[in-house]
């Protein structure tokens, strides 16, 4: 008989910049947005203003302004993923999904809080709808949703990282790693998931282990192709910016014939 729990691999719990190392392999290109300007107009009344050029963009909203870098990824003809890995901020990003077409957008900040409080993901998101200045907006509004849940998929972001996602509830999912420096890890931790688009996801997960957080798009429709970032606390203590992308594989789905989860 094996005694699986003798493997030091699963005892030895990796680090959030050891497991990102190269899990932005297979990621869709970055695009230049320079010369676009956009102004949001947020659900909660506020708005975010953008100015990009070819490397930093100038952003002035959610209680503050400045300049910093930014990486952007054409996910659609007509869909543009952009993070904002904070410098003027540290230990903040946001990420901002938006529709040239429809003139939908999303809003997310990821914030590393101070210190850690048992029970509760070091790092926090917040939300918003919001539309852009380019033109009226049409289509469904963006927000939460359950059509994920009960979801079985495989993700493949380099020849070294492949994880599967089981999408358990409204609030949480399960992972595990099948390749990487990971293997043979897995948890169950708090997720938001919230449609764009037809087949757009916007996945967010909040890890309760380590200090990390991700922002993901899933294209679910004809591309199966996702783009991501996180936002965590290195094995040295410090924040980190780091980019993910790669392919979904779908392996299946449940559907509960009564009850449903949260």
């Amino acid at each position: 008989m094996t005694d699986i729990s003798a493997d030091p691999a699963l005892d030895q719990w990796r680090t959030y910049d050891e497991f990102a190392a190269g899990i932005d392999t297979f990621r869709l290109p970055n695009t230049s947005l320079a010369g676009t300007a956009l102004t949001l107009a947020l659900d909660d009344g506020t708005s975010l203003t953008l100015r990009f050029s070819d490397e930093t963009v100038a952003w002035d909203g959610l209680g503050a302004s400045g300049t910093d870098p930014y990486d952007a990824v054409r996910v659609r003809d007509d869909v543009v993923f952009v993070n904002i890995p904070m410098q003027s901020r540290l230990r903040e990003a946001v990420t901002v999904v938006f529709s040239t077409r429809t003139n939908r957008a999303t809003v997310v900040r990821s914030r590393i809080a101070a210190e850690a409080v048992e029970g509760t993901p070091q790092v926090g998101q917040d939300f918003w709808a919001a539309t852009t200045d380019a033109g009226p907006a049409t289509g469904e509004v963006p927000g939460p949703s359950r059509d994920l849940i009960g979801k079985r998929n495989v993700y493949r972001y380099s020849p070294h990282h492949l994880y599967e996602h089981v999408y358990i509830s409204s609030q949480r999912y399960a992972w595990q790693c099948l390749e990487g420096v990971q293997r043979g890890h897995g948890d169950m931790d708090l997720s938001t998931v919230w449609k764009f688009a037809d087949g757009l996801y916007l996945f967010c997960f909040r890890e309760f282990r380590i200090a990390v957080a991700s922002v993901w798009l899933h294209d679910l429709g004809y591309q199966l192709m996702t783009t991501g970032i996180f936002l965590g606390l290195n094995g040295d203590g410090d924040a980190e910016h780091s980019r993910g992308g790669g392919h979904i594989y779908p392996l299946g789905s449940v559907a509960y014939p009564d009850a449903q989860p949260v």
